[in-house]
């Protein structure tokens, strides 16, 4: 049976979890009765931990606002999801211009935990491995990112300061909608309040951000995630593509997801079912073609090229190849 210090501990990372507790609840959670309960918010009082009491029909007990407690207090599974995702961050590329604010936060954390849990981080961390390397991603600065943050919030204009892909800098007055991690990147999506259209900034281009004054209203349909996939399936690239694949969504998303290729019904279906394998019409922009016939190949579903004429050459470039390897027989050097 847990001793009455541990109770305490446990009802201080209840009322730290935030919202209101009821007496009840906390009751039922410690193992306690009512009384008890207030017994032990009296000693958490008389240990300067600022507990409120709530009254009411759903009164009960909460930390003040704004009150944070040293030592950081951690379960096991809390301590490993916080540095398990340090480090997935840190590889996927997520972290401020800051990169070692994830190493020095990591540190931090383990260096106030008991010493049992951290040697049982430490195992694990030597023992995972990760398939794929590391690669080098352009961070955002955290003030752009916080300023940028606050700016989609509270539906704010802000000027940025932008370079795009070709080198070429300019002044940009953003409404912006959202922001979205994608494949190892930051980006922001909103509107271009000078041309009057939607764009996709990269965060690692942008120098400097400032709160403008004013609102804006925020568009209706589809969320900042979606606009920014649909701005990569359609952004201008030298080749532009259009097939028809006879398949399910699910089976031509699994080659040729969103940030790639915009899907259209060609064929109906009953409901609009996903699952029911038609014609869809996919579209896409690419600066080379070489990798799209594996691609199709992948799919194994029957496929219409409507254009351009060099992917249907290069397709059936790759379909000789392999012809002429499947029927060549096996040759082994003779000694």
């Amino acid at each position: 049976m847990p001793r009455p210090t541990g109770r305490v501990l446990t009802l201080l990372e209840l009322l730290q979890s935030g919202g209101t507790r009821t007496v009840a609840e906390l009751a039922d959670r410690l193992g306690v009765e009512g009384r008890t309960v207030r017994r032990y918010v009296d000693q958490l009082i008389d240990l300067g931990v600022p507990v409120e009491s709530v009254r009411g029909r759903y009164g009960g007990y909460r930390m003040a606002p704004g009150y944070r407690l040293p030592p950081l207090m951690l379960s096991d599974d809390e301590a490993l999801a916080v540095v398990l995702g340090l480090v997935a961050g840190r590889r996927a590329g997520l972290t401020t211009a800051e990169r070692t604010a994830s190493e020095t936060a990591s540190a931090k954390i383990r260096r106030v935990l008991p010493k049992h849990i951290a040697r049982r981080l430490d195992t694990l961390l030597e023992a995972l491995a990760f398939t794929e390397q590391p690669g080098e991603f352009d961070t955002p600065d955290a003030g752009v990112l916080l300023t940028i943050a606050d700016a989609v919030r509270h539906h704010r204009p802000v000027s940025i300061r932008y370079t795009d892909r070709d080198g070429r800098r300019s002044e940009r007055t953003l409404h912006a909608y959202g922001i979205v991690a994608h494949a190892g990147r930051w980006y922001v999506t909103g509107k271009d309040a000078r041309i009057g259209e939607d764009r996709t900034f990269r965060f690692d281009r942008i120098a400097d951000a400032r709160t403008l004054p004013g609102s804006f209203e925020a568009p209706a349909g589809p969320g900042p995630e979606q606009r920014v996939l649909s701005g990569f399936a359609t952004a201008e690239y030298r080749h532009e593509v259009t097939l028809r694949i006879h398949g399910t969504v699910e089976q031509i998303r699994a080659r040729l997801p969103a940030s790639v290729a915009s899907l259209e019904e060609y064929e109906s279906a009953a409901g609009g079912d996903r699952a029911a394998e038609r014609w869809l019409r996919v579209e896409l922009r690419a600066e080379r073609l070489d990798w799209l016939p594996p691609v199709l190949a992948s799919l194994d579903r029957p496929f219409v090229i409507e254009g351009p004429d060099e992917l249907r050459d290069l397709v059936i470039a790759l379909a000789d190849r392999l012809t002429s390897y499947a029927a060549e027989p096996d040759r082994q050097d003779s000694p």
